[in-house]
C-alpha cells in the first residue's frame, strides 16, 4: 500500500434510486500509484460507485473525498483531474481518430501545441499511429476501446476510471488492452477498474473488493482473498448426465468429497475443495464415483466469489 493521503476515501457510501439501493454503506480507500478493482457480476453496485466516484452522481449517504476533495462542492475541480473511461464507447464515430483527441483536449482548456503533443504521444501509446487519419466507425472494438482510454488521458490524470474496460473484446484484444494498462501503471498512474472478469482482477490489481448486491463482502490483493477464503487447490467433476451429478452429489456430500474435500455442486459441474487435488481425485475415483471429465486447478477469484456468496460471477 502507498503511504500518504488516499486520492479515494470512502466510509458509509450510499448509493438510492427510491427504493432501491444501488451501494449499501461501503467502505475503501485507494492510495497514489496502485490499481484497485471493484469485483463482482452485474448489478452489485460498481458502476453505480464508480459514477459517483466521477462526480457524474451524486452520493445518497456517507462519507466520499477524492483528491482531497468533496464531490458536492468541488465537482468540476475534481473532474478536471480524472481520466474516465466508461463501460460504453463515447467516441463520434463520424470524425477521424486524430480528431477524436484533438477535440476532448479543448474541452480541458489545453493550448493547441499541447494537444498535438500529447495526441501524437497518445496514438503511440494505443498502437493507433497509422490509424490517426481514419474516421472512427470502421475500427475494431479493440482499437476503439484503445482510443477510448487515449482520449481519458489527454490531460494527463491523477486518477483513470476504467468501468468494464474490456467488456465484449475478443481475448486477443483483451490482451493487448492489459498491455497498455501495465504500461500505465508502471508510469505511476492510480487506476480504479470495474470488472466481472476473475482472470482481469488477478491480472491487473493489486488490492480489490469483491461486491455482492450493493456490499463489498471481502478487500485485499488478489492472493490474500485466495489464500483467507479459498483452498489451495479445486476439483471439477463434469457427468454425462444430471442423475449422474445428483448421485455423485449426493455420494460426495456423505464422505465429505474424499480427503477431506468441501463439496460445491453447480448447476453443470462439482466442484471440490482440496488442499491436495490429486489425492481429492484418487479418494473420489476409489469410492465409486465415476465423472466424465476431471479437471484440477489452483483456486481463482471466481471460488472465492462463490464461497462467499453461494453464487458464481456469472449469476445475475
Amino acid at each position: 500500500m502507498q503511504g500518504g493521503s488516499p486520492l479515494i476515501h470512502a466510509r458509509s457510501l450510499t448509493k438510492r434510486f427510491g427504493d432501491f439501493v444501488a451501494v449499501d454503506g461501503i467502505d475503501f480507500e485507494v492510495h497514489r500509484g496502485e490499481t484497485f478493482g471493484f469485483l463482482g457480476p452485474n448489478g452489485a453496485g460498481k458502476s453505480s460507485t464508480m459514477r459517483m466516484i466521477g462526480c457524474v452522481s451524486p452520493i445518497s449517504a456517507g462519507t466520499l473525498r477524492i483528491l482531497g476533495m468533496d464531490p458536492v462542492t468541488d465537482g468540476p475541480a475534481i473532474r478536471s483531474r480524472l481520466g474516465v473511461v466508461p463501460q460504453e464507447d463515447t467516441l463520434d464515430t463520424e470524425l477521424t481518430v486524430w480528431d477524436n483527441l484533438v477535440i476532448y483536449g479543448r474541452y480541458f482548456g489545453l493550448t493547441r501545441a499541447e494537444i498535438r503533443e500529447r495526441a501524437t504521444e497518445l496514438l503511440a501509446f494505443a498502437r493507433l499511429e497509422e490509424r490517426a487519419r481514419d474516421r472512427v466507425d470502421p475500427l475494431s472494438g479493440g482499437m476503439k476501446r484503445r482510443l477510448t482510454i487515449a482520449r481519458a488521458l489527454i490531460n494527463r490524470p491523477e486518477l483513470l476510471l476504467l468501468d468494464e474496460p474490456t467488456t465484449g473484446l475478443d481475448p486477443q484484444a483483451r490482451h493487448l488492452l492489459w498491455e497498455r494498462l501495465y504500461r500505465l501503471k508502471r508510469e505511476g498512474v492510480t487506476q480504479v477498474i470495474t470488472t466481472h472478469y476473475m482472470d482481469e482482477a488477478e491480472q491487473l490489481c493489486d488490492r480489490l473488493v469483491i461486491m455482492d448486491r450493493a456490499r463489498i463482502v471481502a478487500e485485499g490483493s488478489p492472493r490474500q482473498l485466495i489464500e483467507r477464503h479459498a483452498t489451495r487447490d479445486v476439483v471439477e467433476l463434469r457427468f454425462t448426465t444430471h442423475d449422474e451429478q445428483d448421485a455423485a452429489a449426493e455420494a460426495l456430500s456423505a464422505t465429505a468429497g474424499g480427503a477431506g474435500a468441501e463439496v460445491e455442486p453447480l448447476p453443470d459441474r462439482i466442484l471440490l475443495y482440496t488442499g491436495d487435488g490429486d489425492g481429492t481425485v484418487a479418494a473420489v475415483t476409489g469410492n465409486g464415483v465415476q465423472p466424465s471429465s476431471v479437471l484440477v486447478r489452483r483456486s481463482t477469484l471466481e471460488d472465492v466469489f462463490l464461497r462467499l456468496t453461494g453464487r458464481t460471477l456469472e449469476d445475475e
